[in-house]
C-alpha cells in the first residue's frame, strides 16, 4: 500500500502551516555492552540521510480546526519506526509537556516495535511511555490514536492501545507479533486476515477504519466532545412537566414493543448535533446491540450508551455490559456526562452468558454507575426488563418515555413465576407498578416525556421533544459539582423504598 510520511500526514490533517516541532536533539545511543557498535551508528546515519529526520518519532503541536493539540508520531522509513531509548525519551517528554499544558494528544504510531539494536533497555521503554499516557489521561485530557500501516510489537502494546478513541488506516497491518517473526519462530505463515485494521474493527479493538483523507474531520468531531469544557453550557429554558393521562400498564407494554418504535439510533440522528460512534470493549469483544458514542445535545457534550432495539433478537450479554463499562470509564476519565438508554426485553439467557459472567457484569455496572464521578442521566426509552435494564439505570436524573416501563422480568415471566402461566401478564404488570406513572410516584424516575399518543406514530416530534429534555437536563447537571452529584446519587438509592 502507498505509505504517507509523517510530515505528509501533518499537512493532510492539521491546519496549514501550524505544526511547531517540539523535538530536541536525541539522547546519544548507548551500546548494550558499552559503546554502541559501529554498524548501528552507520544505520542511524543512513536513516537520517534518507529521511532528513534525526529519529524515528516526531513530536510537536499544531492547531486542528483552530484547536491547539499536541501530536506524537512515527516515521516508518526511519529504521521501521522502531522505538529505542532516544525515540522513547522524545515521546515521553512530549506527552509530559502536553499534560502540563493541558493539551489533547493525537498519537500516530507506525512502527515495527522495539529497536532490536538496543536490546532489553529499549524493550523496557514501553513502561515509561505507557505511564506517561496514563498520567495524561488521569489529568482528564483526551488521547486519540490513529494506527497506521504497520503498527506492531511494543508500539501497539503501549501507546498504540491506550486511546480514548482509536481509529486505524485501511488495510493496515496491526498486531503484536509481526508476521516475519511468527514465520521465523514457527515455520509457517500467520493466519491470513487476522492482523488487519478491518479485523481489529470487527472485533471491537479499534473504533473505526478511517482513510488518511478523512482523518481530519473524524478527529475534529471526536475532539469536539472529548475536549468539551467541564462547565455548564448557556442556560436552557425550563421545560414544564407535562400533564399525562393514565394508561393501563399492559397498554404501554404493548406499545413499547411496536417494531416501528424509535430507538437510540433514531434519537441520535434526530436530536444530537455531533455524533462519533465508538465500538467494542477494546479487549476483543464487540456487541452490535450496545450502541456507544460521543455526542452533543445542544451545547452539552456527553458519552451515550444504549441498547439498540434493532438488535432485539440478540439480547445483551456480558460482552455488551463490558462495552457499556468502557463508556462509563470514558465519562469518568474525561469528566463528561454519561447518558444511558434502556430499551431491552432482557439480558441474554444462555450457557455462554452464564459462563461469560453476566451476573458479575451487571453488578459491576451498578457499582460503576452509582459511584461514577461524572454527571449521569438514564433514559427509559422502551422496554425495561430484568437485569439488562437495571444494569444501566442508576443515575442522577432518570427520564422516562410515557410508554416505557421497568420490571424485574418481562410480565409474562413474572406471571409464570407467580401463577405458572403467562396468561396473567397484564395483571402482573399492573400489580408490579411497572408503567411510567408508577415509577414516577415511587421516585424511580424524575420526569416523563409524553407520547402523543405513541412515539411510533410521531417519531420526529417525539424525538425532538426528547432531545430538548436531554439538553435541559444535561445543562442543569453540568452546573453542579460532580462530587455533590455522586453523594446525592448514593443517598437517592440508599433511601429508595425505605422511610428514613
Amino acid at each position: 500500500m502507498t505509505r504517507l510520511g509523517a510530515l505528509d500526514l501533518v499537512r493532510l490533517v492539521l491546519d496549514a502551516d501550524s505544526f511547531l516541532r517540539w523535538d530536541t536533539d536525541p539522547v546519544p545511543p548507548k551500546g548494550v555492552h558499552g559503546a554502541p557498535v559501529q554498524s548501528y551508528l552507520d544505520e542511524l546515519d543512513a536513516a537520517r540521510e534518507m529521511t532528513g529526520l534525526d529519529e524515528s518519532v516526531l513530536t510537536g503541536e499544531a492547531t486542528l480546526d483552530g484547536r491547539r493539540v499536541a501530536i506524537i508520531m512515527c516515521e516508518f522509513r526511519f529504521l521501521a519506526g522502531s522505538i529505542g531509548v532516544a525515540a522513547a525519551e522524545r515521546l515521553v517528554r512530549a506527552i509530559e509537556r502536553a499534560t502540563a499544558e493541558e493539551l489533547p494528544l493525537l498519537a500516530v504510531p507506525t512502527s515495527g516495535g522495539t529497536r532490536m539494536q538496543e536490546g532489553a533497555v529499549a524493550f523496557l521503554q514501553m513502561v515509561k511511555i505507557s505511564a506517561a499516557v496514563a498520567a495524561h489521561k488521569a489529568a482528564g485530557l483526551a488521547y486519540v490514536v490513529y494506527l497506521r500501516h504497520p503498527t506492531t510489537g511494543g508500539a501497539l502494546a503501549s501507546w498504540g492501545s491506550l486511546g480514548h478513541v482509536t481509529a486505524a488506516e485501511p488495510g493496515a497491518l496491526v498486531g503484536f507479533l509481526g508476521p516475519r517473526v511468527y514465520r521465523a519462530l514457527y515455520g509457517e505463515e500467520f493466519p491470513a486476515g487476522v492482523q488487519t485494521a478491518e479485523n481489529f474493527a470487527a472485533r471491537g479493538l479499534v473504533d473505526a477504519v478511517v482513510a488518511p483523507e478523512a482523518l481530519r474531520e473524524v478527529a475534529i468531531t471526536a475532539l469536539t466532545v472529548l475536549c468539551a469544557p467541564n462547565e455548564a453550557p448557556p442556560p436552557v429554558p425550563n421545560l414544564p412537566l407535562e400533564e399525562l393521562g393514565a394508561v393501563p400498564a399492559w397498554d404501554s407494554i404493548q406499545r413499547s414493543r411496536r417494531p416501528d418504535r424509535p430507538g437510540v439510533r433514531g434519537l441520535l440522528r434526530a436530536a444530537a448535533n455531533t455524533v462519533t460512534p465508538l465500538q467494542g470493549t477494546g479487549a476483543g469483544e464487540r456487541e452490535p446491540g450496545l450502541l456507544l458514542a460521543l455526542a452533543k445535545f445542544g451545547a452539552a457534550a456527553c458519552v451515550v450508551l444504549g441498547q439498540d432495539r434493532a438488535f432485539a433478537d440478540r439480547p445483551l450479554g456480558p460482552a455488551s455490559l463490558r462495552e457499556a463499562r468502557r463508556g462509563m470509564r470514558l465519562a469518568a476519565e474525561l469528566g463528561l456526562p454519561l447518558v444511558t438508554v434502556i430499551d431491552t426485553a432482557g439480558a441474554a439467557l444462555s450457557k455462554e452468558a452464564e459462563e461469560g459472567g453476566l451476573a458479575g457484569e451487571i453488578a459491576r455496572c451498578l457499582t460503576d454507575l452509582t459511584t461514577l464521578n461524572a454527571p449521569t442521566i438514564c433514559l427509559l426509552l422502551g422496554e425495561g426488563a430484568g437485569g439488562g435494564a437495571l444494569a444501566l439505570l442508576p443515575a442522577d436524573r432518570v427520564l422516562c418515555a410515557q410508554h416505557a416501563w421497568l420490571s424485574p422480568l418481562p410480565p409474562e415471566g413474572a406471571s409464570a413465576i407467580r401463577f405458572h402461566t403467562t396468561d396473567r401478564a397484564a395483571e402482573m404488570a399492573d400489580a408490579q407498578g411497572v408503567r411510567s406513572l408508577d415509577l414516577l410516584r415511587h421516585g424511580i424516575v424524575d420526569r416523563i416525556v409524553a407520547e402523543r399518543p405513541d412515539a411510533a406514530d410521531e417519531p420526529v416530534e417525539f424525538l425532538s421533544r426528547l432531545g430538548g429534555v436531554l439538553e435541559h437536563e444535561l445543562a442543569g447537571l453540568l452546573a453542579c459539582a460532580p462530587a455533590d452529584l455522586r453523594a446525592a446519587r448514593l443517598r437517592r438509592y440508599r433511601r429508595l423504598g425505605a422511610s428514613m
